[in-house]
């Protein structure tokens, strides 16, 4: 009787949280941030282990740029469940960006744990696309001396190729855009057009025409058919 009449008490509560969670989201997928904010700082504080609520707080702190924050967030999800793939990625984007804003010296002491934290989402998640792009990049930007290597960018898209051909090719053709292999880019993001129709294919070969091949006449062309394939 005790446990009834205690569920009696909180079914209220439960409802209005329940409300204020969807009223949250639905301004989170608007895009209004500032409202969605303290709708979802209301839901942590009455419970901590939200996990969707803490999630949306720290993607919010990252379309702000406030990287501290939104790796406070994401810690914090690592350690409500370990288990989770995407919150190790998220951690992982997040201190990646803060590394960008901090002097060099700082920033080298840090990668480690942005490289460890992309694999580690791998490792929860074999089939985790984000994770090998986000190593792919990481091993592109940075010299040789403190652990890029194109060869390691070169492995992780092969493994998106097995995963996702369109992902595949892609990278691929980022990745000798990259090192100036214009040609060879060409082929690579022809063949992710071929395979999916899309307009990220589409797009990245009309830039990379436009902006590194010195043809504008070519990109339009493709933006073109695009348009005509809709």
């Amino acid at each position: 009787m005790k446990q009834i009449v205690t569920l009696f008490l909180l079914f209220p509560l439960l409802i209005w949280s329940q409300v204020n969670f969807d009223t949250a989201e639905k301004l989170f997928k608007e895009e209004k941030f500032d409202q969605a904010r303290p709708l979802f700082e209301s839901i942590v504080k009455e419970n901590p282990s939200n996990l969707k609520a803490i999630e949306y707080l720290g993607d919010i702190a990252g379309y702000s740029k406030a990287w501290d924050k939104a790796i406070g967030y994401y810690k914090k999800l690592k350690s409500l469940k370990p288990t989770e793939a995407n919150y190790y990625y998220k951690y992982g984007g997040a201190l990646g960006m803060k590394a960008t804003k901090v002097n060099k010296f700082r920033a080298l002491g840090m990668i480690g744990e942005v490289r460890s934290s992309f694999e580690k989402a791998i490792a929860l998640d074999p089939k985790h696309i984000e994770a090998r792009w986000a190593l792919i990049e990481l091993n592109l930007q940075l010299p040789g001396i403190v652990g890029g290597s194109q060869s390691v960018a070169l492995k992780y898209s092969d493994e998106l190729l097995k995963l996702s051909p369109i992902d595949g090719f892609l990278s691929k053709g980022h990745i000798n855009e990259y090192f100036k292999r214009y040609t060879d880019a060409e082929q690579q993001y022809k063949r992710a057009i071929a395979v999916s129709g899309s307009k990220t294919s589409y797009q990245m070969l009309a830039n990379l025409y436009k902006n590194k091949m010195n043809n504008p006449e070519k990109a339009k062309a493709v933006l073109d058919e695009y348009q005509k394939k809709r």
